[in-house]
């Protein structure tokens, strides 16, 4: 069984440097152009997907949808979800990275990017639109480490991802790069204090070869 896990493109975010979120940014120019390039690298590969799971930021939805054009599959049923959600910053989203290393200093920003139990100074109120209506309100967090976005994606794999390519479907995960690194970090088996060393680059699909047990085959960086 295949699963690809695909970043979003270059964001606006990412350009201006900025922690993101769960704010709704649109993909630059460039992440379009990047997620063009990724569904063309795809097809290279005869990669045939049975479903598409998405978050529900538009950064990773419109990824999904160029990456598939460009390979002939947008017929293909997308699962759009918050559990693959970047990471939530708390009360940092919004704020410019350099300047936050200037304010609380760089070993501090650095804790907060890459400390697995680390949490963000939490936002006192989350501003929200009805695409998180549905969910029960003690779910959404006001700020998460990485260990909670970890513990926020498991459901997915275990309730659906799993089950999926157990039945032997071919599976897209077009997310973030923290809720990337959480799904990596159990495919494998990474260890807590090593979660820095996972990087999840733009639009570069990752491509997995499952066995029945859902161990990895194989891994290409495309």
């Amino acid at each position: 069984m295949k699963l690809v896990l695909l970043r979003h493109g270059e964001s606006e975010a990412n350009f201006e440097n900025y922690w993101t979120g769960w704010l709704d940014v649109a993909l630059t120019e460039r992440g379009m152009i990047q997620a063009i390039d990724a569904g063309k690298k795809m097809r290279e590969r005869a990669l045939f997907f049975d479903k598409v799971y998405t978050s529900v930021l538009k950064r990773a939805i419109k990824t999904s949808q160029l990456a598939l054009e460009e390979m002939g599959q947008l017929y293909l049923p997308i699962e759009k979800t918050w559990r693959l959600n970047e990471r939530h910053y708390g009360a940092l989203v919004g704020k410019n990275k350099e300047e936050m290393k200037k304010e609380y200093g760089k070993d501090q920003v650095k804790k907060w990017r890459r400390g697995y139990k680390e949490v963000p100074p939490l936002a006192l109120e989350n501003h929200f639109d009805r695409r998180y209506d549905f969910l029960d309100p003690r779910l959404i967090s006001h700020g998460e480490s990485l260990e909670m976005t970890v513990k926020r994606i498991m459901p997915l794999w275990e309730d659906q991802l799993a089950p999926r390519l157990m039945d032997e479907q071919n599976l897209l995960v077009v997310g973030h790069g923290n809720s990337l690194r959480a799904l990596t970090k159990y495919l494998e088996n990474v260890p807590e204090n090593k979660m820095d060393t996972i990087d999840i680059p733009n639009a570069q699909p990752i491509e997995y070869t499952l066995n029945t047990n859902l161990e990895i085959f194989d891994k290409i960086l495309l």
